[in-house]
């Protein structure tokens, strides 16, 4: 059965990056990435779902941020488990507003999550926070484990399950299977997953390949790219059998994919 993150929807799905809809931090460069300004601006677009990040702050709270520290966004070297939540806000505040994952989730109560686990540390919080949210809302992390523990969390919280996107050892596993063209190893990696969100290539390393894309679709998984922001490329992938497009450019995404 088609989890709901992926029913009622517009496809192929777009998925803002962080929010992002258009290039650099958005049309207004002071509004940063993951922020609420960030994601209402997608959600006027026309955006139907968003792609975030989160991690906890010294004092516990589950935020929407990417980054391991504040220095890229704050010239700040501090990891942000060493910020206080509040001291966050105020950083935030001339630039989009701060969000944690709760108020994400209440704030826009009509836009679908994609929510990255950036750390063990976030992962039993942030799943007892999607449970409430789990038909709209999509677990993922580079790591399984941290993935399956925030899952586990959200299931225990509220007898649902989010939808579930793979880590990276998940993936090198599926890879192998599309080599090898195994249809069993590919439906053991598979087991519980709704979405493979994988980049075109991680080094020199071909991921999306059409085994892979054929064997995510035979077992009724979908396969989401990442990150996409040339229209052209957008509409070669989706050609190729592509199911979603993860963008820093939503607003290029739905003009050149919802065209006609």
């Amino acid at each position: 059965m088609t989890h709901g993150y992926l029913t009622g929807a517009l496809t192929p799905r777009i998925l803002a990056h962080r929010g992002l809809t258009a290039s650099a931090q958005g049309e207004d460069p002071s509004v940063f990435e993951n922020s609420a300004l960030a994601f209402a601006a997608a959600h006027a677009a026309g955006v139907e779902y968003v792609e975030t990040d989160c991690r906890r702050t010294a004092d516990g709270d589950v935020v929407l941020f990417h980054d391991e520290t504040l220095l890229r966004l704050f010239a700040d070297p501090r990891p942000l488990r060493e910020v206080r939540t509040a001291e966050l806000v105020a950083l935030f505040a001339e630039h989009g507003g701060l969000l944690t994952l709760e108020e994400a989730l209440e704030t826009f109560p009509t836009l679908r999550f994609n929510v990255d686990v950036k750390e063990p540390e976030s992962a039993e919080e942030a799943g007892r926070v999607v449970g409430a949210h789990a038909h709209r809302v999509l677990l993922t992390s580079f790591s399984d484990r941290t993935r399956r523990r925030a899952v586990q969390s959200a299931v225990r919280s509220a007898g649902l399950s989010p939808a579930v996107s793979p880590g990276r050892r998940t993936i090198a596993l599926l890879r192998v299977a599309a080599a090898i063209r195994s249809t069993a190893l590919a439906r053991h990696a598979l087991r519980g997953v709704d979405a493979v969100q994988v980049p075109e290539r991680f080094g020199a390393v071909r991921v999306l390949t059409p085994g892979l894309l054929r064997l995510a679709h035979d077992l009724d998984v979908e396969v989401h790219v990442w990150t996409v922001n040339d229209p052209d490329r957008m509409l070669a992938l989706i050609a190729a059998g592509v199911d979603g497009i993860v963008t820093d450019r939503a607003d290029l995404a739905i003009a050149a994919l919802r065209a006609g």
